[in-house]
């Protein structure tokens, strides 16, 4: 349907998210085409769904290696090396953690210091063992489960803005719920404007607008889900190495890149290593900047070249 002059918006729900894809001429066909497309990958990369082939790694967790397609092989094989970085707060395996807090999946208790022990002794990406001649992955120890969840969503977006391309569309914008890949910018118009949301405000209050030409945006804030419990935050971006939720400086962090995949990694270590860490690590990765939202209201960008920022909440203060 029309939303905006000329501008036509499709949607539908997809990966437990609502999928929002926006294109400058009516063509319903195309639309289903992209999610359809989604589908497609989101039965290849789920743990939600018995018959993924994710899911079938896991089930044979300790038992024997299980060979999957070229495209969830190189996926993984991707998550598994950023899993290994130092001190990295990516982890591919970090599935029996994930479930053992449930945090938004009606999870509203504190698990025992026992019980996380136990998962994180099922948490170790080294455990996760890849062949890439046989094309198969092993989970070293029963119980282990690698998730995807982290990655799969830049990834498959992604593939619809290169799908797009395919399709001659100049002008698009795909949003998988925390991943904007855009194609171009609106017609006539410098930049897509995407908004940063204001931490644990109302579902349309902004920090500020993002524009972006050509490029991904993707955010990742503690207030997504999370529960409280005795004036205490519980969120959902949990740290491997204690198995609480991290609990540092940091409300969000949004990367603005090429590819949507690299923001999907950027965000979870840029959360991991803070501000300061954060942007002494971009500084020799020019295609690849963040927005830092802190728990005391400043914006910090750590550089300005592939987008523009524009302030609208008071309470904040942009730094440079």
């Amino acid at each position: 349907m029309l939303t905006e002059a000329r501008v036509y918006a499709y949607s539908a729900v997809l990966m437990g998210s609502p999928i929002l894809l926006k294109l400058f001429e009516d063509n319903q066909t195309l639309a289903a085409q992209v999610f359809r497309l989604i589908r497609q990958q989101e039965n290849l990369f789920t743990v939600n769904r018995a018959a993924s082939e994710v899911m079938a790694i896991n089930h044979a967790a300790g038992q024997h290696p299980v060979v999957v397609s070229q495209p969830v092989f190189d996926l993984i094989a991707c998550a598994h090396a950023v899993s290994l970085l130092p001190d990295s707060l990516f982890n591919l395996a970090i599935g029996p953690l994930v479930k053992c807090w449930k945090i938004g999946f009606q999870g509203h208790s504190v698990p025992s210091p026992a019980e996380l022990q136990a998962r994180r002794a099922l948490i170790d990406p080294h455990e996760v063992i890849l062949d890439a001649d046989a094309r198969s992955v092993m989970l070293a120890r029963p119980g282990m489960e690698i998730d995807l969840g982290a990655i799969a969503k830049g990834y498959i977006a992604d593939l619809v803005q290169a799908f797009l391309r395919q399709q001659q569309v100049s002008h698009a914008l795909i949003n998988l719920g925390g991943n904007v890949q855009t194609v171009g910018a609106p017609p006539d118009e410098q930049a897509w404007a995407i908004g940063l949301k204001k931490p644990f405000g109302a579902a349309d209050e902004l920090i500020g607008v993002i524009g972006v030409n050509n490029r991904s945006v993707v955010t990742s804030g503690i207030y997504e889900r999370y529960f409280e419990l005795n004036g205490i935050c519980y969120h959902h971006i949990l740290d491997p190495r204690t198995g609480y939720p991290l609990d540092n400086e940091l409300l969000s962090v949004t990367v603005i890149s090429d590819r949507s995949l690299d923001g999907d990694i950027y965000t979870t270590l840029l959360y991991g290593l803070g501000v300061e860490q954060g942007i002494a690590c971009l500084a020799d990765k020019p295609g690849i900047e963040a927005l830092f939202v802190t728990r005391d209201r400043r914006v910090i960008c750590s550089s300005q070249h592939h987008f523009s920022f524009q302030l609208l909440d008071d309470d904040y203060r942009l730094v440079h």
